[in-house]
């Protein structure tokens, strides 16, 4: 009978002794869940607008047109030089950065577009189109152009971005197996 009490008591005791164990042990954390990434080049609105375009060919038009701006901007600055103004420099090289994120973003959505077979044959003629003449004014910036020195490296990313683009569009047009829309008579 005593062993039986003690056996029942150790028996119990191992019961409650479970539940509390269980609540003792640490939980792991859960990760934390990542949120949409910011590019740190696009202005809140342009963000907005990427956000807001759900067709591939219109988030395409988008960031050719986003680069488009800073090409226009680049050309503002270079034609409106201030010797006072120190940060002129720093301006055109934060432009080209922003230009060369433009060209990869819209250059990785062709490539998505293309793979998953969604027709974007138009905005893959005007993004081949603009390219061609941002390509022609990033590198007619030669060795006389002012302030040189303080974007030389992003000027070089810029125009070999832009190469890059130029040579996967020209892969993705003959890779592009939608149909074009055909359009009645």
């Amino acid at each position: 009978m005593q062993i039986k009490r003690q056996l029942i008591g150790w028996l119990l005791g191992a019961a409650l002794a479970a539940p509390i164990a269980v609540c003792a042990m640490p939980r792991p954390v859960p990760a934390p869940q990542p949120q949409p990434q910011k590019k740190d080049y696009l202005t809140d609105d342009e963000a907005d607008q990427i956000r807001d375009a759900f067709a591939p060919n219109a988030k395409i038009k988008l960031f050719v047109q986003f680069a488009a701006d800073r090409i226009k901007k680049i050309q503002y600055e270079l034609a409106h030089l201030d010797p006072a103004d120190r940060r002129q420099g720093e301006r055109i090289n934060d432009l080209l950065n922003g230009y060369a994120g433009c060209i990869d973003d819209g250059d990785g959505y062709v490539d998505i577009a293309v793979e998953k077979q969604q027709d974007v044959h138009e905005s893959i003629k005007i993004f081949t189109a603009r390219a061609n003449e941002f390509l022609t004014y990033l590198q007619s910036l030669g060795p006389k152009t002012p302030l040189l020195d303080d974007y030389k490296e992003n000027l070089d990313d810029a125009i070999e971005a832009t190469h890059d683009a130029i040579s996967d569009l020209a892969d993705a047009a003959k890779d592009d197996s939608t149909a074009p829309v055909r359009r009645k008579p």
